[in-house]
C-alpha cells in the first residue's frame, strides 16, 4: 500500500502522455511516469518520493513494441525485464537483466524503470552502452532519437517533462561476444559489488560497469588498457582500476578496497575468456 494520495492516468498514445505531464507541471502536481512501480512503491513507502499524479505508460503500443526494424532491435520501455529475458533477443541484456532482484520483481520491473530509476545501479543500462543504442524519447517539445552514450552521463540526461519509449539497438551487436558478471557480498539476490558487462567489437573489448561507483559507466580509458594486448592481463587491469571514476563506493554491501580487490579478480577472468574466444 502507497501512504499518499495520487491522481492516475492511464494514456494509449504517446502525445497524450505528453501533453498530460505538461498540464499537469502546470497544475503543480509533481507528475511521475510510470511503467512497472517497483520504485514508486518503494520510495513513497520510505517518504521519498511523492507525486501528486502518475502517468502509467504500459497501454502506450511503442513503448511496448518488441521487434526487429531492418536492422536494428527495438525495445519499448515498458517491456519487463522477465519479457526481455525469456525472449532473448540480446543476449548480454538477458543475462544481465536476469541477475535483477528476483523473478518476482523482474515480473514487474520494466526496462524504462531500471535504466530511468533513481536507485543507482541501473544494471540494465550496461549492454546498451556496449552496443551502440539509441534511446528515443518524448517530450514537450516533440520526440528525439539520441545515441544513449551522449545523453548518459551517470544517469539518462533528458530534458523536462521527456520520458523514454524506446531503445533501438544495431543488430550486429547482438550476436557479438560478451560476458555479464555480477558480484554480491553473499545471497543469490541483492544489490552488487560489481556488475560488470563485456562485449566485443572487431576484437576490441568494450566494458561498462555498475555497482563500483554510485552511478554506471563506461570508460573509453578504461577500455583503452584493457585492450594493450602486448601488456600482460594483469598490468592492464591495475591500470584500468587506476582509471575507475570517483567515488567507489563503500556502504554495507562492502568497503571501496574489497570492491577493488573483487574488481581486479573479476576484469582477469573475464578478459581471460574472451580472448580466449578470440575476442
Amino acid at each position: 500500500m502507497i501512504p499518499f494520495d495520487f491522481d492516475y492516468y492511464m494514456p494509449s498514445l504517446l502525445p497524450e502522455a505528453v501533453m498530460l505531464y505538461r498540464k499537469l507541471i502546470h497544475q503543480g502536481k509533481r507528475p511521475a511516469i510510470y511503467s512497472g512501480g517497483t520504485e514508486i512503491i518503494t520510495m513513497g513507502r520510505l517518504n521519498i518520493e511523492k507525486p501528486g499524479a502518475v502517468i502509467d505508460i504500459k497501454a502506450i503500443p511503442e513503448c511496448n513494441i518488441m521487434e526487429f526494424q531492418e536492422e536494428q532491435l527495438v525495445l519499448g520501455s515498458a517491456l519487463t525485464l522477465t519479457t526481455i529475458e525469456e525472449a532473448n533477443l540480446f543476449p548480454l541484456l538477458t543475462k544481465t537483466a536476469s541477475q535483477i532482484a528476483d523473478h518476482t520483481a523482474r515480473n514487474k520491473i520494466t526496462l524504462g524503470g531500471n535504466i530511468c530509476g533513481k536507485i543507482y545501479y541501473r544494471e540494465a543500462v550496461l549492454p546498451f552502452l556496449l552496443a551502440e543504442t539509441t534511446a528515443a524519447l518524448a517530450g514537450p517539445h516533440g520526440y528525439r532519437t539520441v545515441p544513449l552514450n551522449q545523453i548518459f552521463n551517470k544517469q539518462l540526461q533528458m530534458h523536462e517533462g521527456e520520458f523514454l519509449y524506446q531503445m533501438i539497438t544495431p543488430k550486429k551487436f547482438l550476436s557479438a561476444p560478451h560476458q555479464t558478471v555480477k558480484k554480491r557480498r553473499q545471497w543469490k539476490t541483492g544489490y552488487p559489488l560489481a556488475t560488470i558487462a563485456m562485449l566485443v567489437d572487431n576484437q576490441k573489448i568494450r566494458a561498462a560497469f555498475s555497482g563500483v561507483c554510485p552511478f554506471p559507466f563506461r570508460l573509453l580509458e578504461i577500455e583503452y588498457e584493457l585492450n594493450k594486448r602486448n601488456v600482460p592481463a594483469e598490468e592492464r587491469i591495475e591500470n584500468a582500476i587506476k582509471k575507475l571514476p570517483r567515488p567507489i563506493l563503500d556502504d554495507t554491501e562492502g568497503s571501496s578496497d574489497y570492491r577493488i580487490f573483487v574488481l581486479k579478480n573479476t576484469l582477469l577472468d573475464m578478459v581471460g575468456k574472451l580472448e580466449g574466444k578470440g575476442g
